[in-house]
């Protein structure tokens, strides 16, 4: 008789701390992890240089991550929350947003995902589930556009998916362009996508 093969242990998760050292450590360990995977790609980074990187002993990266694809996966997730968090800015603004004021929040929501973007890319990339996620992160952008063009115009309509595309591109655009080097780009962006909404928003503020 055969004896029952046992079954795989479960996959380790990173851990989730509770205290500030261990929330400050795992931010530092994170954006070492975004460097070194940016610089070095997915398959030849090593959690060695990523703790190195953060000035952290190795055991302390192993405990909070127990493997790259663990380290990988809480990159790609604060991305998704950065996202969130990017969009939720722009009802915190006080008051009521003229249309050029709107639109240029709008174009610089996603600047701050500057910095988080070259590791993202480089996971999606190298990972099998990456075309899933690319476009799970697409659709939370233009979720995000649609939501804040219906409360800003409720009476867009159908037009509105194809509004949400340009202002993504636009966004998109922003995002890549270096404010030292590309001034000139950037207020020609800005005066562009201002035109843009003024035309399709119904009573401009």
């Amino acid at each position: 008789m055969t004896p029952e093969k046992s079954a795989p242990p479960p996959a380790r998760t990173a851990l989730v701390p509770q205290r500030r050292p261990g929330k400050q450590r795992v931010a530092e360990l994170l954006r070492a992890g975004a460097d070194v995977f940016a610089e070095r790609g997915f398959e030849a980074a090593t959690m060695a240089e990523i703790a190195s990187r953060a000035g952290a002993p190795i055991g302390s990266l192993y405990r909070f991550f127990p493997n790259k694809d663990a380290l990988a996966d809480a990159l790609m997730q604060r991305y998704g929350e950065m996202i969130d968090e990017a969009f939720a800015a722009i009802d915190a603004r006080p008051g009521a947003l003229t249309t050029d004021a709107f639109a240029d929040t709008l174009l610089t929501s996603l600047v701050a995902l500057r910095d988080e973007s070259p590791a993202v890319v480089c996971l999606l990339d190298a990972r099998p589930d990456g075309m899933a996620r690319r476009n799970a992160f697409h659709e939370a952008f233009r979720r995000h556009i649609i939501a804040k063009l219906t409360q800003r115009d409720p009476s867009l309509g159908a037009q509105i998916d194809d509004v949400a595309v340009v202002l993504l591109q636009n966004m998109k655009t922003m995002k890549s362009l270096d404010p030292e080097h590309d001034a000139g780009a950037i207020a020609e962006l800005t005066a562009m996508n201002r035109l843009y909404l003024r035309d399709k928003l119904s009573s401009p503020r």
